[in-house]
């Protein structure tokens, strides 16, 4: 009994000392967190970001700008109108500079003159982009100031403007009776007397009311329209709503949209309905935009288009997600093992609720998720020729042997597209693969002209064969006498050879290694002299 227990106390030590010796010789490489996102050499709508984590991390960025994929024309009643494209924007203030001395007219139409009080909000605040407007902080209320700089621009002075849209993301903080956010303001003719041009959006019983004056024109340029347009819902305070209103001179159909709805619409029209003379916009002398006069709170992406557009996207963050694929990361030798990779990283977004994880399936509350996948080689560039493989952060992964990994993860965000997942970190831990152990118990016996060389064979399984190097110079071991070729001569798997052709009187020195896919460590060093007469 006492010799059984001793046997099983023996075993249970082995295992618990070759499963430590097993984790010892796993190595760890880390992408993210203070090794920095260099490796993510791929980026598809995936973007760098500060403040969420001590070091930056991956996440979905933000819709800003326009394509065909944040925008998309009209259908229906409204198919006449065009997508938004980079192409159309007249003016486009993305406030995305980090300083507001930076802000600028990125489609170079206007100038802007920015207030000392104003301020930037970070990317953590912002509705698109890495940054915002704040208005009114402060208890300041000076306007920025956009005024048109090229004859272009569609609000340079005495130009008669067609289609236009005008559209900007808001997020008060009171929404208070007055409190004026956007506003052109010019001087215009008419009746042969100066007159005050306007367009003002304002907060009227927690709505925005729109009013145009002097604003739409007859086609002789002799008479006027004045519009006044108000929303029908209220405008939630401490929340992101988007506010567009295009025209369609095309039938004088002047719209109002908050988060992408219609709320009212009007036609400037001699009769105040379709189907008559359309009275177009013609814009007057020496006219800037005021932003922000009297109001305080956020504003994002203001942008004005030289297009009736359709409809516009109003989610913080693309419906089809990102990707980003690290480039080849090295394990260093070839036919090393993925064992797993670790993966920490979270969801969070303005007035959300944050969600951290370490490991484990990455899909939120609100369904935003990451999808995580793997792929190897022993060949950098033909990665592209393995199959992606998905796995679950923190689980065993099987099958992935090679010396490079290529790592790929799909960003999704909510189901309203309003938060996003982002990664912190990712630590990929691998058995690296070694080459084969060298060879033992070499010995050179010399005779006439010849050195015939013995060892014992390397203990490693994957040995596939022998290399011997040989020189008459010590260290340098890439002689050319022998009768069998220059250093290094790959004997296969023999374990004995006879080296002849060499010069006799000359000392030679010799080293042996075994090889796999790669050469293992030289053995011991020898050394035999070939002398006439020996046999």
């Amino acid at each position: 009994m006492k010799n059984v227990f001793v046997s099983i106390f023996t075993l249970y030590i082995f295992l618990i000392v070759s499963g430590s010796l097993a984790a010892i010789d796993e190595r760890t490489i880390s992408l993210g967190g203070e090794s920095t996102w260099k490796f993510a050499e791929i980026r598809n709508g995936v973007t760098e970001i500060k403040a969420v984590r001590p070091y930056p991390v991956l996440a979905l960025a933000s819709v800003s700008g326009a394509s065909s994929a944040g925008y998309s024309a009209a259908t229906g009643v409204l198919g006449n109108f065009s997508e938004m494209t980079q192409s159309a924007f007249d003016l486009f203030v993305s406030f995305d500079e980090r300083q507001t001395s930076l802000f600028r007219d990125s489609a170079g139409q206007y100038i802007l003159t920015i207030p000392s009080a104003l301020q930037a909000a970070d990317r953590a605040y912002a509705r698109g982009g890495s940054g915002a407007a704040i208005f009114g902080n402060s208890g300041a209320h000076t306007p920025l100031i956009i005024k048109p700089y090229s004859r272009n621009a569609l609000f340079s002075s005495g130009g008669r403007l067609r289609d236009f849209t005008i559209e900007f993301w808001l997020y008060p903080l009171n929404m208070e009776n007055g409190e004026q956010i956007f506003s052109w303001v010019a001087v215009k003719a008419v009746s042969g007397k100066q007159a005050a041009q306007r367009i003002l959006c304002s907060v009227s019983k927690n709505r925005l009311s729109w009013s145009f004056l002097n604003f739409f024109t007859s086609t002789n340029g002799d008479a006027h329209i004045d519009i006044e347009l108000t929303g029908n819902k209220p405008v939630i305070p401490k929340t992101w709503s988007h506010h567009l209103i295009r025209f369609d001179a095309a039938t004088g159909l002047l719209e109002y949209l908050v988060n992408g709805t219609c709320e009212i619409i009007a036609y400037a029209t001699k009769t105040a309905r379709e189907s008559s003379e359309v009275y177009t916009p013609v814009i007057g002398d020496n006219g800037c935009f005021l932003l922000g006069e009297k109001f305080t709170g956020l504003m994002d992406e203001l942008k004005i288009h030289s297009v009736c557009a359709g409809r516009s996207s109003v989610q913080k963050f693309p419906i089809g997600g990102g990707r980003m694929e690290t480039g080849a990361v090295d394990l260093g030798h070839k036919s090393s093992g993925v064992v797993r990779i670790d993966a920490a990283g979270g969801k969070t977004g303005i007035n959300k609720q944050n969600e951290y994880r370490e490991n484990g399936m990455f899909r939120f509350s609100d369904d935003s998720q990451m999808h995580f996948f793997i792929r190897c080689s022993d060949n950098p560039w033909l990665l592209n020729n393995s199959r992606w493989v998905s796995f679950i952060p923190g689980s065993p992964v099987s099958g992935i042997t090679g010396r490079y990994v290529q790592i790929a993860v799909d960003f999704y965000p909510s189901s309203d597209g309003e938060t996003a997942p982002y990664l912190e970190k990712l630590n990929i831990i691998y058995m690296p693969g070694e080459p084969p152990a060298p060879v033992r118990n070499l010995s050179a016996v010399a005779s006439d002209g010849a050195v015939s060389l013995k060892w014992r064979h390397s203990t490693s399984a994957n040995t596939q064969g022998y290399l011997i190097y040989y020189s008459a110079v010590r260290g340098e071991l890439f002689g050319k006498d022998a009768a069998l070729g220059s250093s290094p001569i790959d004997v296969g798997m023999a374990n004995n050879v006879l080296l002849e052709g060499l010069k006799n009187g000359t000392l030679y020195y010799f080293r042996v290694a075994a090889y796999d896919s790669e050469i293992g460590e030289f053995s011991s060093e020898v050394t035999a002299r070939p002398l006439a007469g020996l046999q």
